[in-house]
């Protein structure tokens, strides 16, 4: 702790540097008004964050930019950066977390890492022990630039106010240009009071030896055409890489030009409208048949930001040995990392796939497409229909999914968790719209959605925001009820409960012997939780009670909790089984 004098002198250098600057130059300020000074620069429109002591100085500032800054206070600094993402994805810019040293440093480290696999633009700000006890196991001191080394795009330590400026200027470039990641920046406490000659902000445009978009060889692209021109059974699979390039026209003008089937992955799914004609499905473990089992059937495979992760690929040796592969991505280090390639293409696809399309030939491929056809009516028989359409007693996750169809006409931004209720819902949800399908995709974090969902509705304030969350996820985050009680966001949860932890007893349904080890879950009297929080909310069992009670969800003006109890035993399927050909994809 700091002596008295420290205090004395600290509070003393915080009421000279504590005003809003509005954009001037040439005054002496602190580190912390240099950070908030940033903040507005660079568009900022709402910060997710938690104060404690290394940070103090930054919300002291903050308490002359109420006006100028929105900072909603989360309840715990993973629902903070949850939140963060969710606001990236929803909005397309980049968000922001605030975050104390020690075990609010630390707390970050799972949306760190959730947000470097799954490539969401975050600059998370940390406060800092003193400079000079940095090493010494001060009180809630850690070594969070090492701690977070692996799972941020780029960190950064500052203990000079001087740097303040200049150091998030590159912040907010690294995390918002090429393959977009988190970046987090520590700063001292000392530099946060640190008072110094502000001489402005100035937006980083370019960093020597980072170069966040390769160059475009346009041989490749030649190259790629004249395999897609001579293609008998072209096949595209896309993934997020669309939505973060901004090429959803760019690449819907490439599919149509030449008739080629396309399926997506969950992270690429609403880049394309759900309805496309020329869209074939999801792929991956619980994807859809057809896209699954004509991967390895295709003769030229066409990959568009996407990283062929073992979800999508199954057994990488038994994966589309037959095709030529394209492989199009933005960071070249994707390429050839788990499916050799053909023909790579580097570049933004943005300013790639014009290029492509421009060489494509019209073409046809019915005979093709019919293929997806027909598996898509033996999916249908087998599994979907009873999914939806079900004829037990008892709820499917599926019919609940389908009838928010229903009421949303596929407008609403749906968030998921992880488990179950995700792959159902990634199964059935319908979207016009891009960027409206959020998830844990590469990390799979259970108690993402909640936050999440918070943060898409800043993010995207007009548009419907819904959570899927299971009854076993929601219990990870459900303290952040607490933010949206306290900030009044309309935030509408839908809690899907079968009672246990739906996806690891499948797993153990399917291949342990129905051992069911430790997933049973009880939980709470979830609109009881609900309404101590001030929200409104409901919980059904019956099958006729279901689209009353999700209108009046979505009707309802504010946020809303419905518990809809499902069954308890369900499986989703399709399902390619670990270790597995994505062509042994099992329909039961």
């Amino acid at each position: 702790m700091e002596t008295i004098n420290e205090v004395i002198e600290i509070k003393a250098e915080q009421t000279a540097s504590q005003f809003p600057l509005q954009g001037a130059e040439g005054v002496e300020v602190s580190g912390s008004v240099a950070v908030l000074e940033a903040l507005i620069a660079e568009g900022v429109t709402a910060i997710f964050g938690y104060p404690g002591g290394a940070i103090m100085p930054i919300y002291d500032a903050l308490y002359d930019y109420e006006t100028k800054l929105n900072h909603i206070l989360v309840r715990h600094e993973q629902g903070g950066i949850h939140a963060a993402q969710g606001f990236a994805r929803a909005s397309g810019r980049t968000g922001v977390v605030f975050a104390t040293s020690g075990p609010g440093a630390t707390n970050l480290v799972t949306g760190l890492a959730d947000a470097m696999i799954d490539s969401t633009p975050i600059v998370c700000i940390t406060g800092q022990v003193f400079a000079h006890l940095l090493g010494t196991d001060a009180f809630q001191e850690t070594d969070v630039i090492n701690i977070t080394t692996p799972v941020t795009k780029w960190n950064y330590q500052v203990t000079d106010a001087t740097e303040i400026p200049a150091v998030l200027a590159k912040a907010f470039y690294i995390a918002g240009s090429g393959r977009p990641g988190p970046v987090l920046i520590d700063i001292t406490k000392n530099a946060q009071l640190q008072l110094f000659d502000y001489k402005g902000y100035t937006k980083c445009e370019h960093i020597r030896s980072y170069r966040p978009k390769p160059i475009i060889r346009k041989e490749y692209v030649q190259e790629a055409a004249a395999l897609i021109n001579s293609a008998k059974k072209p096949f595209v699979i896309f993934g997020q890489g669309v939505i973060l390039g901004k090429a959803e026209k760019e690449f819907a003008a490439f599919l149509e030009k030449a008739n080629l089937p396309a399926a997506w992955t969950i992270m690429g799914m609403s880049a394309i409208p759900t309805d496309h004609p020329l869209g074939v499905g999801m792929l991956g473990m619980h994807g859809n048949y057809g896209p699954n089992v004509l991967t390895n059937e295709c003769d030229v495979l066409i990959a568009v930001g996407m990283r062929f992760d073992d979800r999508v690929t199954g057994r990488l040796d038994k994966y589309a040995k037959q095709a030529k592969v394209i492989h199009l991505d933005i960071d070249p280090s994707e390429i050839d990392k788990n499916v050799k390639t053909t023909v790579p293409v580097w570049g933004d696809c943005k300013e790639t796939l014009p290029l492509l399309t421009e060489l494509l030939q019209a073409n046809d491929h019915s005979a093709w497409l019919q293929k997806f056809a027909d598996y898509a009516k033996e999916e249908e028989a087998t599994c979907i229909r009873p999914e939806l359409n079900p004829t037990t007693e008892a709820l499917t996750m599926g019919e609940v999914i389908k009838t928010l169809n229903e009421l949303t006409e596929g407008n609403a931004i749906i968030v998921t968790d992880v488990g179950q209720h995700q792959m159902v819902a990634c199964r059935y949800a319908k979207y016009n719209n891009s960027k409206s399908n959020v998830t844990s995709g590469g990390l799979g974090t259970m108690g993402f959605a909640l936050p999440a969902a918070i943060g898409a509705k800043y993010g995207a304030p007009e548009t419907t925001v819904v959570a899927v969350i299971g009854d076993g996820g929601v219990q990870m985050t459900i303290q952040e009820l607490g933010t949206i009680m306290q900030t009044g966001i309309d935030v509408k949860i839908l809690i899907l409960n079968n009672q246990f932890l739906g996806m690891v007893r499948q797993w153990q349904e399917l291949f342990m012997e129905k051992r069911y080890s430790f997933t049973n879950i009880q939980s709470p009297d979830f609109v009881k939780v609900a309404a101590a929080y001030n929200i409104e909310g409901k919980k059904i069992s019956e099958r006729s009670e279901l689209k009353n009670a999700l209108k009046q969800m979505l009707d309802h003006h504010g946020s809303y909790l419905l518990e809809v109890m499902v069954g308890k035993e369900n499986n989703v399927f399709p399902m390619v089984p670990q270790g597995c050909s994505v062509s042994e994809i099992r329909l039961k």
